[in-house]
């Protein structure tokens, strides 16, 4: 297992005069959920993720090499339009990431990003973005150092993504992502995702992820906020125990199919994580009505069909059902009949278990 230290970047020549780079990296939705997290965006409790495939982010990566002045210099387009609201994101990125990477003051950099998913979805484009830039820095590390192994390729990746967004490390590579130190999951590590060790029951190969846009406008408390609202939580380490122990739970789940288990634990997770916001101070509602009456649809349809759909939630309002694939065509007509009516515009994406990030130009 890597310490912070392995990461810092030593080497100086060999730096390439330009070149361009473009990765899309996918989203990811927790089913063992990050909630609360310590200083260099530690996790306060490990978390389990599907990788997702349909929506991702994309982004290209030009560098030039430049006289350095000590300062970050890029240019940051957002579907091929100048985004000025969106660089000092990044450059608290660069900030958080420059020991590591201290080569980025030496280049001007254009960044264009796109979104699979609709802009303004509800659908937090977080994590596939910071993943999908640390792709590019990484790729351009490795033209400077090329004998990088690809191991330590990818966990840096997931090292530089963490920073800019937590769960952004669950998105760089692997189908079941598990981020922060968990004495059961081999290598596991609150610096970066590790692929889930063990192998996967054949049910939840290609498990489906409907996606629901219940509500797409901006939350009334950022999940940034919500994280800091744990440490003073009157139930934060009851929660950090239960996320341990519903972990090893889950771990079981996928080895053996146990549907009825992995439902149970997952729905759990879900109400959890809205549980322990409207239980902070302040507290705050993140669900709409829409999102509840979506719930005790998808429950009443489990106990009348023995069909094994369950949702999950990440920090807002939307749905995610998730089901087998040897269901989807039966559950895609419950859901075009029966939620669809739930949704902001009738909105929903269908998605299914993905891989994680892929370069699409070398």
């Amino acid at each position: 297992m890597r310490i912070e230290k392995d990461f810092i970047f030593k080497l100086t020549s060999n730096q390439p005069a330009s070149g361009t780079f473009q990765w899309s990296a996918p989203s990811n939705i927790a089913l063992v959920k990050y909630w609360g997290k310590k200083d260099h965006q530690i996790p306060a409790n490990p978390s389990i993720s599907f990788t997702l495939n349909q929506c991702k982010t994309i982004t290209k990566l030009d560098f030039k090499k430049i006289e350095s002045n000590g300062l970050f210099s890029f240019d940051f387009h957002f579907e091929g339009q100048p985004k000025e609201e969106f660089k000092p994101k990044i450059i608290k990125f660069f900030e958080r990431i420059a020991t590591y990477c201290p080569y980025l003051k030496d280049y001007h950099f254009t960044i264009d990003t796109q979104n699979t998913f609709p802009h303004s979805s509800g659908i937090a484009s977080s994590a596939s973005g910071m993943a999908a830039l640390a792709m590019n820095i990484m790729s351009l590390e490795r033209t400077i150092n090329p004998s990088m192994t690809e191991e330590y390729f990818y966990q840096k990746a997931s090292f530089l993504a963490r920073l800019g967004s937590g769960s952004a490390c669950r998105s760089v590579k692997g189908t079941i992502v598990v981020w922060g130190h968990h004495a059961e999951i081999e290598n596991s590590s609150d610096l970066y995702g590790v692929e889930f060790p063990l192998q996967i029951h054949e049910t939840f190969n290609n498990y489906q992820d409907t996606i629901l846009l219940v509500d797409k406008g901006e939350k009334q408390v950022s999940s940034t906020v919500g994280h800091d609202l744990m440490h003073n939580h009157p139930f934060a380490e009851q929660r950090f125990a239960q996320a341990h122990h519903n972990l090893s739970a889950l771990k079981k789940a996928l080895e053996t199919g146990n549907l009825n288990d992995f439902i149970k634990l997952v729905e759990s997770e879900a109400l959890t994580l809205h549980a322990m916001m409207m239980t902070s101070l302040p507290y705050f509602i993140l669900m709409k009505p829409n999102t509840l009456e979506i719930i005790q649809k998808i429950w009443s349809y489990r106990n009348q069909t023995n069909i094994p759909i369950c949702f999950t939630l990440d920090a807002g309002a939307n749905v995610h059902v998730l089901y087998p694939e040897n269901v989807r065509a039966t559950v895609l007509q419950f859901i075009t009949t029966e939620l669809v009516g739930y949704c902001q515009n009738g909105q929903y994406i269908c998605d299914e278990i993905g891989f994680g990030a892929i370069e699409t130009i070398n």
